[in-house]
């Protein structure tokens, strides 16, 4: 199941992806007369997003058809979510770009980082350059949405917290960061220097790790392309190793690591493709 938020009348509303567009989470209680709740947020705060999931595996794709949907020509999708609990990233987790940082990161414990909400911006809204000699670059990584509050997860047992996946792109101030490695957190932290969406995916519309790519494009062009098979850290061991320190919360967003950055400029267009995936796309401006 694919989810999105869409924005009507400065609404953000919920609805389900099919191949005709979007279906209205509201329309479907209406016709059904189910009550699920009719934003991302509260699916996600309510714990909903694995029944939905079960109601549309056994036969709602099917019923969804006859509703009414939104073009995807007409859509505008919001941010999946305008405030997470937490937005997390993790530095360095491609064999490639590791290699190309020339980091070696200590066994079991990944780089990690934190971005604020003031960061967000959602699918076509504008990466805004800070004013000032800075040299900013994006980032396309796999963004893991948390589903269920939780503590101490083990590996084995991590995918079941996870609600889904999106597209994210990371913008750095590469500047600040190179004067000094304790700067990575300063550096992330600007405006509009964090986006997901448009789709969010669960777990078992996935590609299989090799299938699973990620491209950072820039201007149409893809720049780094790896698969899933290629981290350092798995996609289990990053939400345990989270849950450790901890609690995650419905909605949590993390970021898995990129197979490489592109500089920004005014004007440019960046990009996240998944494999599978609707991408992301941000146009850049300066500020």
């Amino acid at each position: 199941m694919k989810l999105a938020s869409i924005r009507l009348d400065g609404i953000e509303k919920a609805a389900i992806v099919n191949s005709e567009g979007y279906v209205l989470l509201g329309m479907l209680n209406a016709v059904t007369g189910s009550a699920w709740s009719e934003t991302i947020a509260g699916l996600l705060g309510n714990e909903e997003v694995d029944g939905l999931n079960a109601w549309y595996r056994a036969g709602g794709a099917e019923e969804l058809a006859r509703f009414e949907a939104i073009p995807a020509g007409e859509a505008v999708c919001a941010p999946l979510l305008r405030n997470p609990p937490k937005i997390w990233g993790i530095g360095a987790n491609y064999t490639e770009k590791a290699a190309e940082m020339a980091v070696t990161p200590p066994e079991g414990e990944p780089i990690c980082f934190m971005k604020p909400t003031t960061a967000l911006i959602g699918p076509g809204e504008a990466i805004v350059l800070p004013k000032g000699e800075h040299r900013i670059t994006a980032e396309a990584e796999i963004g893991i949405v948390i589903g269920k509050s939780c503590k101490h997860v083990s590996e084995a047992e991590a995918m079941g917290v996870i609600a889904g996946f999106t597209p994210t792109l990371d913008m750095t101030a590469q500047d600040i960061h190179a004067r000094n490695p304790r700067f990575l957190g300063r550096s992330k932290c600007f405006d509009t220097f964090f986006s997901f969406g448009p789709h969010l995916v669960t777990p078992d519309e996935c590609p299989d790790p090799a299938q699973w790519t990620v491209e950072t494009v820039l201007n149409g062009e893809s720049a780094y392309r790896t698969d899933v098979t290629r981290m350092i850290y798995s996609i289990p061991y990053i939400v345990s190793y989270f849950s450790e320190m901890m609690t995650l919360q419905p909605g949590d967003v993390i970021m898995t690591g990129t197979p490489g950055s592109v500089p920004l400029r005014p004007g440019d267009a960046a990009e996240c493709r998944l494999g599978g995936f609707e991408p992301l796309i941000n146009p850049v401006a300066a500020e």
